[in-house]
């Protein structure tokens, strides 16, 4: 799979400060890279850069196959951004806002009306469409936000916090939207507070601190990093208990539990093993869970600190 996103070495400094520091990032097509840190851990700065928004003082990076630093024209044809604020024209009404992209990106009034229809009718604002922003809730005005950013059928696309300050059920609409892009072959480079969003859409999450890229894997790749993880057996009576405690050499959860805690990797191969040496001892298991550490687990782990979320709740 050819990468959408590649960055090598990239460095930002604002004077004494060092924002990024040889970040090296690859996101290959067709997939959802989050990118998470604490605040001023250089989340935005990164997009910024790698959107033509602020030049890099060094470093190498090529979107959709173009070099950012010999041809960003090329670049800034093959994506789009969402900032972490809407960026619509309030004068306008949302179709007038999509007839103003389709303007700028020269697409012809017959392309670009069809276009327009088309992100209206998928981002479900067609009831909305000849009202102005003003009237559209928070969730409205960022869909209609990245509606118009699609107009010229990007190939990548930069979701700078999509969702903050969107209530649950338009963070979710927003979440399907995006499936949606991926589904169709598009490639996003998200940043994001909400650990839940990168759990639920990202193929692949960075952790991002102090400008450089500390962790990077899936969801389950990053929560096994962190120590906690175990699997709780649950028994139907004392002596299969007692024959499991014996057979794994531990002791019960809690005492009077019917239950053992065995530490772990929380990976299927473990979890295969295990059952494999009680089976083997003819021991019945009547129920099991297993626990994994959460991406706050991780975030607070690899950052020392809590995720900004928790911070501003």
């Amino acid at each position: 799979m050819n990468p959408a996103i590649a960055v090598t070495g990239l460095r930002k400094s604002f004077g004494p400060k060092v924002v990024l520091d040889a970040l090296d990032l690859t996101v290959p097509e067709g997939t959802v890279f989050a990118l998470l840190g604490p605040n001023g851990a250089g989340k935005t700065t990164t997009v910024d850069i790698l959107s033509t928004l602020t030049p890099a003082d060094g470093g190498e990076v090529r979107i959709a196959g173009h070099d950012l630093h010999r041809d960003p024209a090329a670049v800034r044809s093959a994506i789009a951004l969402t900032g972490q604020f809407s960026a619509v024209d309030t004068l306008l009404t949302g179709r007038e806002n999509l007839r103003l992209m389709s303007d700028l990106n020269h697409l012809g009034r017959k392309e670009g009306q069809r276009r327009a229809d088309d992100l209206l009718e998928r981002f479900d604002l067609v009831e909305a469409a000849d009202k102005v922003p003003a009237m559209y809730s928070g969730g409205m005005r960022r869909r209609l936000d990245l509606a118009m950013g699609l107009m010229a059928d990007p190939r990548v696309v930069f979701l700078d916090e999509p969702t903050t300050g969107l209530d649950p059920r338009s963070r979710r609409a927003m979440w399907d939207i995006v499936r949606g892009l991926v589904a169709d072959g598009g490639t996003i480079l998200l940043t994001t507070q909400y650990l839940e969003e990168a759990d639920q859409l990202a193929d692949r999450i960075g952790v991002l601190d102090a400008g450089r890229l500390v962790a990077e894997g899936t969801a389950d790749e990053l929560k096994r990093m962190v120590p906690g993880s175990h699997v709780r057996l649950e028994f139907a009576g004392p002596e299969p208990l007692r024959r499991a405690a014996h057979a794994l050499g531990i002791a019960p959860a809690d005492e009077g539990s019917l239950a053992l805690e065995v530490p772990g990797d929380g990976s299927v191969a473990a979890l295969k093993s295990l059952l494999a040496r009680l089976d083997d001892a003819g021991v019945d298991v009547a129920g099991l869970t297993v626990h994994t550490p959460d991406l706050d687990d991780v975030f607070l782990a690899l950052t020392g600190r809590p995720t900004p979320a928790e911070v501003t709740a």
